[in-house]
């Protein structure tokens, strides 16, 4: 058995020798880890895995390979679900036209309020359907289904509109390292400059040599001059996880060009929306948070910030309280998203997916809006047009 899932590893690229794999043998038959998959899970991991930046792969290879293994029970879901998320007194910014054309059940309070009474009644696996918790179907909860707004309890996201996601899920960190692809990206990066001169003076200067040699009756006097460096400051925030994950590729080599392109640059992460907080490391998104308020103290309105994620998301999650699908937030994402944009002099947004669908989803009409319609196709002429609005 552990042949096979050794092989899957290697399939996904993670690094693991037979090395490693004889020492999980050995863990094995110590029974450092007897019929618990949770147990084996973190055995395997630490065992196989060397590199922290290899998590995410290990983990897409262990779904793949165990991926049969039985699903929990909805009575236990109905137990772990946080009670915030149950919150009924919800004060909703949507208009009735804007409702109108979500076709929901009426709103996000009488949604959850009948996701509680779904958990009640249900004591099996459903499939299809159009009321109770399960897959496919048209019922708003559950997930792969039909209905245009809902609650997604697991699972892979297909419309990237449910209201509320039941899911502890792992991102990754992007990968700062990747080369592939990324020198017509730093090309068009370039676009954004601010060359001064500073620093220790370590290049010639010819025509500042031929003058002051001039003036010294035509003694030699070499004259050197500091480099001319890029010296504006960047700020860039990426949407990880959930609907940006087949964009991971091209992000990480806008990453990758942008370490290396700009000396003064800053990163977070964000999932989906901003709101009153940002990471550093996915890993620890949920304790180690930074608070957005730091972000508005901290850097000065001269920072060019630029924002990179598809817009793709219910609209609740901006235009609502509560409207988060991982956390209570308190106000809705659209006013913290204000705030930046009043501070900073200029933001931009650059979105993966193509711009001819950005009309199709309310939520990618009002991010547009927010940042005052400067948002781009993360192409090279996307890239490109928005280096120039940054540069004005």
């Amino acid at each position: 058995m552990l042949i096979n899932f050794y092989y899957t590893l290697r399939e996904h690229k993670v690094p693991a020798t037979p090395r490693e794999l004889m020492d999980l043998y050995a863990a094995m038959e110590k029974r450092l880890a007897f019929a618990d998959m949770e147990e084996f899970y973190l055995l395997s991991r630490t065992v196989l895995v060397k590199d922290e930046k290899h998590y995410d792969k290990f983990d897409q290879a262990f779904e793949k390979y165990f991926k049969g293994i039985e699903a929990a029970r909805g009575d236990w879901l109905a137990k772990a679900i946080p009670e915030e998320w149950l919150r009924k007194e919800l004060e909703k910014n949507l208009t009735p036209e804007e409702f109108e054309k979500l076709k929901a059940l009426g709103s996000l309070e009488k949604l959850m309020e009948t996701f509680r009474q779904r958990l009640e009644e249900q004591h099996k696996r459903h499939q299809g359907g159009n009321k109770m918790i399960g897959t496919g179907g048209t019922s708003p909860f559950g997930g792969h289904g039909e209905n245009p707004e809902g609650i997604r309890l697991t699972g892979e996201s297909r419309k990237k509109r449910a209201v509320k996601v039941w899911e502890r899920r792992d991102y990754k960190n992007l990968d700062d390292n990747v080369e592939l692809g990324i020198r017509n990206i730093k090309l068009a990066l370039r676009r954004l400059r601010r060359l001064t001169r500073s620093g220790a003076e370590e290049e010639f200067d010819l025509d500042g040599t031929i003058k002051s040699t001039a003036d010294n009756a035509g003694l030699l006097d070499i004259v050197m001059r500091p480099s001319r460096q890029n010296k504006v400051n960047v700020l860039i925030f990426f949407d990880v996880g959930g609907s940006m994950d087949p964009h991971i590729k091209v992000c990480e080599e806008l990453f990758s060009a942008a370490r290396t392109e700009f000396k003064h640059m800053e990163y977070f992460y964000f999932h989906n929306f901003i709101y009153e907080g940002v990471w550093k490391d996915n890993r620890r998104r949920f304790e180690q948070r930074i608070p957005t308020f730091d972000i508005l103290h901290r850097y000065g309105k001269d920072y060019r910030v630029i924002f990179v994620g598809d817009a793709a998301m219910s609209p609740y999650e901006i235009n609502a309280p509560g409207g988060s699908v991982e956390h209570w937030n308190d106000e809705p994402g659209a006013v913290w998203m204000k705030r930046l944009v009043d501070h900073f002099d200029k933001v931009v947004w650059l979105n993966p997916e193509p711009q001819k669908s950005w009309d199709y989803t309310t939520s990618n009409v009002w991010v547009r809006q927010l940042v005052n319609n400067h948002m781009f196709p993360l192409t090279l002429k996307g890239i490109e047009d928005a280096m120039r609005v940054l540069s004005r």
